[in-house]
C-alpha cells in the first residue's frame, strides 16, 4: 500500500502540554515514521483570549488519502475534547499542512513558528 508523506501542525491554548501529549500519542498510532519537532509558545492572533498557544509540527507517513486523513484528524480532535465554540478555547487543533508535498492551510505557512519548526523536519 502506498505511503504518503504528511506534515501536521498541532496547537492548543488550553491545558496545552497535556493536550499536545494526547495528540502526539494519537498521531503515533495513526501514522508510521512519525517525527515531532520541539514545541514553541506563541501569542494568540485574532482572538480576545490571552492564553498562549503551544505549537508543534509532526511529520509522518500514512496510507490514508488526504480526505480521509482530514476526517481522522477532526475525529482525533473531538476525542481529545475539542468542541467548536465562540469563546476561543482551542483544546487541540490538528491541521494537515502538507500531503505528498501539496500544501494545505496556506496562511499557516507564513507563520513564524511554522517556518522555524519546518527546519527541524528536514
Amino acid at each position: 500500500m502506498k505511503q504518503h508523506e504528511v506534515i501536521i501542525s498541532l496547537a492548543s491554548n488550553e491545558n496545552q502540554e497535556a493536550n499536545l501529549a494526547k495528540a502526539r500519542e494519537q498521531l503515533t498510532q495513526l501514522m508510521e515514521e512519525v517525527h515531532f519537532t520541539s514545541v514553541i509558545w506563541t501569542e494568540p492572533v485574532n482572538t480576545s483570549r490571552k492564553e498562549p498557544y503551544l505549537n508543534q509540527l509532526c511529520k509522518g507517513t500514512t496510507a490514508f488519502s488526504d480526505g480521509l486523513l482530514g476526517e481522522v484528524l477532526k475525529e482525533t480532535e473531538r476525542r481529545i475534547g475539542r468542541v467548536h465554540n465562540e469563546d476561543g478555547i482551542v483544546v487541540i487543533d490538528l491541521d494537515l499542512l502538507s500531503y505528498d508535498g501539496q500544501r494545505h492551510h496556506l496562511r499557516d505557512w507564513d507563520r513564524d513558528y511554522v517556518k522555524n519548526l519546518l527546519n527541524e523536519l528536514s
